[in-house]
């Protein structure tokens, strides 16, 4: 499937209309603002609403409904009040309980008191079988070094000889209903509770863990974890996804995936109950799977019957660094809910110069473009530039697909001819300071009307490295963390429909500010909650 439908080469906030005549911003079919839009159905399985889930709900939109304020901020994480913990920190989850939160991360999960602007942290606890990093070797981690290699023997005592390895765990988690919080690490998942639910001041106490090792055959490794809506978690693994209930008393179903196929992403689910999972072939530039798989009757179904289905994409090679594996980087996000016209789920694909996949998640409309010979469930595939020139050798992306009604953004985080230390990890560490940061940026638009992606704007001077972007509906702002020799690491938003920049907020020379592989999020006062890599912290934006 090696097909470019579509081509925009826009330099830096260059609005193109590629397919229709409509104006930028009319994300729904008209000039409807996105506090307006159709939103998932709310799990009533998880904690809340927003929040409770990686991706932020169990469609992965990666969209919040807080207002965040225009202007530019500056801040001192030191002086900030947060907690230590990581190399990873992708999450900071909504616990049940209003006026608390729960802290994931690759060493650790943490419970931290948030009402009335704070922050507190009221207890911790290690992942099985793993150690909890000190707080002088989490401050390794963002110290300022005059090499890579320096770089790389710092952080090798505690870390490992691969580091990268190390942000296996943690990576993919939630909360749910009753108040538990659910991470992965190696084989396991593993649920935490309060010790006093009565009094949270007590700590937390890991509470159960269950290996699948045992019952699922060529289970090496976990991705993460998600919940259907009648309250199973899927856990999805190197070679696919298993239902467990939430007790972790045993493996109910599996479904493998296709042979020659890995996950390293999550996976969406829908308010039926259908799960999207989008593996990636094991070999360089092998096509890659988007699968719909069925929760239905306590089985798992690949059954057309059932509404299951699978259709190929694009892969591609290793890239040199940030992104993982050949295929997509992004964990499928689903768009149009309630009465939209079109039901789609939506990735990047492993192309060098990635495209934007879409593909239609329920029927095939009457009319549907036939855009991929033999291949009816592509509803349009994209090449998308980020704003940058034609020749540039990769634009590819580790990061899901933001949307917030039938608008879609996306980043790059690959620098072409840039030096890697081999290390994702030293690599992720390293930019900014050390490596020059990748660039671009594109906005993107689903027209109902032709059923194909129109670009509303791109910036290809925009840095977004390694942190998973995310939209505020409230404010029609999509934040992304970058670098600047200028004014060292900061969060920047975007305005959604012209791409100007209307917010910063800039922590300068200090690697506190650079939020590896995690996730963007701002409070329901404004606030900003950064998931750095060596742990997460409060910053006051009043």
């Amino acid at each position: 499937m090696k097909l470019f439908n579509h081509f925009v080469w826009a330099l830096v906030c260059v609005p193109f209309m590629a397919c229709s005549d409509h104006e930028p911003g009319s994300d729904s079919g008209g000039q409807q603002p996105l506090g307006q839009v159709n939103l998932p159905r709310r799990n009533p399985f998880l904690a809340q609403e927003h929040y409770s889930i990686t991706h932020f709900n169990s469609a992965q939109t990666d969209a919040f409904p807080y207002k965040v304020a225009d202007g530019t901020f500056y801040a001192d994480p030191d002086a900030c009040e947060g907690g230590w913990s990581g190399p990873v920190n992708l999450m900071t989850l909504s616990a049940a309980a209003d006026g608390y939160m729960w802290g994931m991360s690759s060493d650790r999960v943490s419970y931290y008191r948030t009402a009335d602007g704070a922050f507190t942290k009221l207890g911790e606890a290690g992942l099985p079988s793993g150690t909890m990093k000190t707080e002088d070797q989490l401050r390794q981690l963002s110290a300022k070094y005059a090499s890579t290699q320096e770089l790389y023997n710092a952080i090798v005592p505690f870390l490992g000889q691969n580091p990268m390895f190390a942000i296996a765990s943690g990576n993919y988690v939630l909360c749910d209903k009753d108040n538990y919080a659910y991470t992965n690490i190696g084989t396991s998942i593993a649920r935490y509770r309060l010790a006093d639910a009565s009094h949270p001041e007590k700590g937390i106490v890991l509470d159960r863990q269950l290996d699948i090792s045992g019952s699922v055959v060529g289970a090496k490794t976990l991705v993460g974890v998600v919940m259907t809506y009648d309250g199973y978690l899927v856990v999805g693994y190197n070679r696919g996804i298993v239902i467990v209930d939430r007790e972790l008393t045993g493996v109910i179903d599996t479904c493998p995936l296709p042979d020659g196929q890995v996950l390293t992403n999550s996976v969406a689910v829908d308010e039926q109950n259908g799960i999207y999972v989008a593996s990636n072939s094991q070999q360089e530039n092998g096509d890659g799977r988007m699968q719909k798989i069925v929760w239905k009757n306590r089985r798992l179904s690949t059954d057309e019957a059932d509404g299951a289905w699978s259709a190929s994409y694009d892969g591609g090679p290793n890239a040199p660094s940030i992104k993982m594996g050949t295929g997509t980087g992004s964990t499928p996000t689903l768009m149009g809910f309630g009465d939209d016209e079109d039901r789609l789920v939506v990735i990047t694909d492993g192309a060098r110069r990635m495209k934007i996949v879409a593909f239609w998640r329920d029927g095939i409309p009457a009319d549907a473009r036939e855009v991929v010979p033999g291949n009816p469930r592509v509803a349009d595939v994209y090449e998308v530039t980020c704003g940058l020139p034609k020749e540039t050798e990769w634009v590819q992306s580790e990061q899901s697909v933001v949307c917030a009604g039938y608008g879609a953004f996306v980043v790059n985080n690959v620098l072409t001819g840039a030096p890697t230390t081999g290390d994702k990890v030293v690599d992720v560490l390293a930019i900014g300071p050390l490596i020059e940061t990748p660039r671009g940026v594109e906005r993107l638009r689903w027209d109902t009307a032709s059923n194909c992606w129109e670009t509303v704007w791109a910036r290809g001077d925009i840095s977004s490295p390694s942190m998973i972007p995310a939209v505020s509906t409230a404010s029609e702002m999509v934040f992304v963390n970058g670098y600047s020799a200028a004014d060292g690491w900061e969060v920047t938003g975007l305005d959604w429909n012209t791409g100007a920049v209307r917010h910063r907020v800039i922590f300068g020379d200090t690697s506190r500010g650079n939020g590896t592989y995690a996730i963007l999020q701002y409070l329901e006062n404004g606030d900003l909650l950064f998931n750095s890599v060596s742990g997460p912290y409060r910053v006051h934006l009043k």
